[in-house]
């Protein structure tokens, strides 16, 4: 059987509505997403690793420092679509999607999520891992999944997921993380479909997939993300590498 070709994309949007241009904000001595691609590129999992923006001053930072950058052409409501976009004449089986705000990406949760399409009925994979604890999963903006047996989604949701109706049993709660991998012909049926009303309701694109009948595989991971959303999470960034 032929090897599956296996790349990463790293959607890289220089705007950003809670703190702008937050991808070439420095972080020690090079900006977040430069961080970002050389640690995805450093995990040897890949045969490329592309940064993919609608920035040309993203693009000529990963380019001059000997990086492969992608310009999108389009305006897109999401990453996937841009993702989408930068694919759709690659020749290629399977895209890895990582967050270009998330620099210290370690190659343990990679290798779970690429391993997850050993199996060929798998399309589109993802990460999760335990909450430390309940009331940590009460925060909406921590996004909750539950899986049956074979690790398959059931849900994602900002509420807590599943509702503990009995308090003496004791269930585990898990927090999604979005890393995303999905076979080629998978990610481009997504940009096709229109926003599902699950997706509109919850602000989830992920379920578009699950409105539409693709199911969504999940590995477990102990991987603690730490993605830079605001200013104060760039200074625990700075902190973390000093450390």
């Amino acid at each position: 059987m032929r090897k599956q070709k296996i790349i990463a994309v790293i959607p890289a949007r220089y705007a950003a509505t809670r703190f702008p241009a937050k991808l070439m904000k420095p972080l020690g001595d090079k900006p977040v997403i430069a961080h970002t691609y050389e640690a995805v590129a450093a995990s040897g999992l890949f045969s490329d690793v592309f940064v993919v923006t609608d920035s040309d001053i993203i693009f000529n930072e990963i380019a001059t420092r000997g990086g492969k950058a992608i310009m999108s052409t389009a305006e897109h409501e999401s990453g996937t679509d841009r993702i989408a976009e930068a694919v759709r004449d690659m020749d290629v089986d399977i895209i890895v999607n990582v967050q270009g705000d998330e620099p210290f990406m370690q190659q343990e949760p990679l290798q779970k999520i690429v391993s997850l399409f050993d199996t060929e009925q798998v399309q589109v994979g993802s990460l999760m891992r335990k909450f430390a604890s309940e009331n940590e999963a009460q925060n909406p903006n921590a996004v909750k999944v539950v899986t049956n047996k074979a690790g398959r989604a059931l849900y994602f949701s900002r509420s807590v997921i599943p509702y503990r109706r009995d308090t003496d049993i004791p269930v585990p709660y898990y927090l999604h993380i979005g890393v995303y991998a999905f076979r080629k012909n998978a990610l481009l049926d997504f940009t096709g479909w229109p926003p599902s009303l699950l997706e509109q309701t919850e602000k989830l694109e992920q379920l578009r997939f699950l409105d539409n009948g693709v199911d969504i595989y999940l590995a477990e991971t102990s991987y603690e993300t730490v993605a830079i959303d605001t200013p104060e999470d760039l200074e625990r960034a700075i902190t973390i590498l000093n450390q």
